[in-house]
């Protein structure tokens, strides 16, 4: 459809759960064997409903491991992890839960990412700073929270993406 873009592309086993975070701090989790087998050519099928106008899919992360934490990353640098089992699973389609607290002091939810105590992040800003840290820096928290600061940025700012590095054990 017009405006219309693809996000992202994930490699899955049959039997992975899907996450699905929006702009305005809600995700959703539902199994994959919900959505069909298609052509390439497809157009898909809903996976979660948008917010209004404005809000959009920031990304979305597969679940194979129940001792995978989620990552969520706002624009202002804030971020926190949660368990998995924070989100219940539910129909694709829906609105979702919140995921985050989306405030102006936090800014919109950036990035979602899927990780383990063994991963590190890579944070970039939209000046071009780029700051790696360990995950286990960030503690897990219920999914309402707002997060913890894990960069500073100055006024003008913004995290451009978050990316996951598995550390090596030179790197511990």
């Amino acid at each position: 459809n017009e405006g219309d873009q693809l996000l992202e592309v994930l490699l899955t086993n049959g039997q992975a759960e899907i996450v699905m975070a929006l702009k305005s701090g809600r995700a959703i989790r539902f199994n994959e064997s919900t959505v069909r087998p298609m052509g390439r050519t497809a157009a898909g099928v809903r996976g979660i409903t948008l917010g209004g106008a404005t809000d959009e899919v920031i990304g979305m992360i597969g679940i194979n491991d129940p001792a995978t934490t989620v990552l969520v990353v706002s624009e202002k640098g804030y971020g926190k992890r949660s368990d998995i089992d924070d989100y219940r699973v539910t129909n694709r389609g829906g609105k979702g839960v919140k995921t985050m607290s989306v405030t102006e002091k936090t800014g919109k939810v950036a990035a979602i990412k899927a990780v383990s105590e063994y991963d590190d992040m890579m944070i970039t800003t939209k000046d071009g700073i780029m700051i790696r840290l360990a995950v286990t820096d960030v503690r897990i928290m219920g999914r309402a929270a707002q997060g913890v600061k894990c960069i500073n940025l100055g006024k003008k700012s913004a995290i451009s993406d978050v990316a996951v590095i598995r550390r090596t054990e030179e790197e511990k």
